[in-house]
């Protein structure tokens, strides 16, 4: 870690996890009385709302990620390791990592959230996921290869298998891959693969629930709906995946349906580290914090984000969703909250300020929800586009986004089709 004569007495702050809320953390402790560490398992920050773009040829993963060294060189009391944490020992006030032992004053885990299945190991064991840049190159990956496979074939049931694309989440990552596939399968396919009938490739988004995007308002789930199916998708609602094997996936109404490609968003759990156990909540998956986003039982450890169960704000008594606002308006609160103990005043507890909901569906057409407004189109589109390139790290991401993002609407092709690593599944 960076110390001089002037910081090798201040208290030592451990980041685990360097997405949207250890990032902000780590961003807001620069100038601070405290030597901070972040650790993270990758060495880049990766901007998980526009990796469906990644997946579907859109966007190259390098202009959705930026290195944290980048970020953290010029700040004098940060460092970064590249380390994966195994477990906490709160009693030692020290963490066991693949770099060896590393000791801390304070702890801050914000480890983000992996892939729920609710149980259903036919779909962990078959499932693509798409939490990470080299899942999205996975499925990038296996969509061009299935599309080669289909072109030699004769028998069109044949072909049927390997342009059967199902998604199985109808939230907003289920909805904005769906639609992004579609516009492939009008265009791509159309245009580029002219041997193939683009009418055999099926786009299916399944969903348990009786609305797709159901956390938004009843307007814009509608309104995405018919947005999708206006691009071809089949939206199949009170719908389950009940197994599946190398050749298709079975249904809780008793049907079948054979395809090579299911991609899993239905859910996300919080990512645990062991050792903390007794402030688990093994049903959430996520551990409990006070108010001011500290560990039950252990005020030196600070739980942000998808893992953190919170349940004193009156307005959120199950917990607050786990999405990326909450963990950023969590890190800054607590970036105040660390500046006041350092000067030995009182915490501030958390409240979660909603700031709206978006989802974009294809060119054009996104769904807004916005305090009571609610609205769609291509002004929706126009905001959902602003939003998203202002929260991107870096500015070369923003103009890398910005430039493929124009290129796309003015050719009307996903630029990157390019089988580079090749999916073996």
């Amino acid at each position: 870690m960076k110390r001089s004569a002037d910081n090798s007495k201040w208290p030592t702050v451990v980041v685990v996890g360097g997405g949207f809320a250890g990032l902000e953390l780590v961003k807001g402790l620069e100038n601070t009385p405290y030597n901070v560490l972040l650790l993270d398992k990758q060495n880049h920050h990766c901007f998980q709302p526009l990796l469906y773009q990644v997946a579907t040829a859109s966007l190259a993963s390098d202009s959705i990620a930026h290195p944290f060294r980048r970020t953290v060189a010029p700040m004098a009391n940060v460092s970064f390791r590249m380390a994966e944490v195994e477990c906490v020992d709160p009693e030692k006030k020290e963490l066991r990592t693949s770099i060896g032992i590393v000791q801390y004053d304070l702890l801050v885990l914000a480890t983000g959230s992996t892939t729920n299945f609710f149980g259903n190991s036919d779909m962990q064991r078959q499932a693509m996921q798409l939490k990470s840049i080299s899942q999205a190159l996975d499925i990038r990956s296996d969509m061009l290869q299935e599309f080669e496979a289909a072109l030699p074939l004769w028998n069109d049931n044949e072909k049927r298998r390997h342009l059967n694309f199902v998604i199985v989440g109808a939230g907003p990552t289920g909805v904005e891959l769906a639609g992004a596939l579609a516009e492939i399968k009008k265009t791509v396919v159309k245009r580029e693969y002219t041997e193939l009938d683009n009418a055999l490739m099926r786009i299916i988004l399944i969903d348990g629930l009786p609305r797709v995007l159901n956390s938004f308002t009843e307007r814009s789930s509608k309104n995405a709906q018919r947005y999708l199916e206006e691009l071809g998708v089949e939206v199949w609602l009170k719908t389950t995946v009940t197994g599946s094997d190398s050749q298709g996936i079975t249904l809780s109404d008793g049907r079948t349906l054979e395809t090579n490609t299911v991609i899993w968003a239905a859910g996300v759990r919080g990512v645990i580290i062991p050792g903390l156990e007794a402030a688990l909540n093994t049903r959430a998956n996520r551990f409990e914090v006070d108010g001011m986003n500290a560990l039950k039982g252990d005020a030196n450890i600070f739980v942000l984000g998808d893992c953190a169960l919170m349940t004193s704000d009156a307005a959120y008594p199950n917990g607050h969703p786990q999405v990326a606002t909450v963990a950023i308006q969590q890190a800054q609160l607590l970036v105040g909250n660390l500046k006041r103990k350092a000067k030995r005043e009182k915490m501030t507890p958390f409240t979660y300020h909603h700031k709206g909901s978006m989802a974009v569906i294809g060119r054009g057409k996104a769904v807004v929800d916005i305090g009571t407004y609610s609205f769609g189109g291509f002004f929706a589109w126009l905001l959902w586009m602003f939003v998203h390139v202002m929260q991107l790290v870096g500015f070369r991401n923003r103009v890398m986004v910005l430039a493929r993002w124009a290129w796309k609407f003015l050719s009307w092709k996903n630029t990157i089709r390019l089988i580079i690593r090749p999916y073996i599944r």
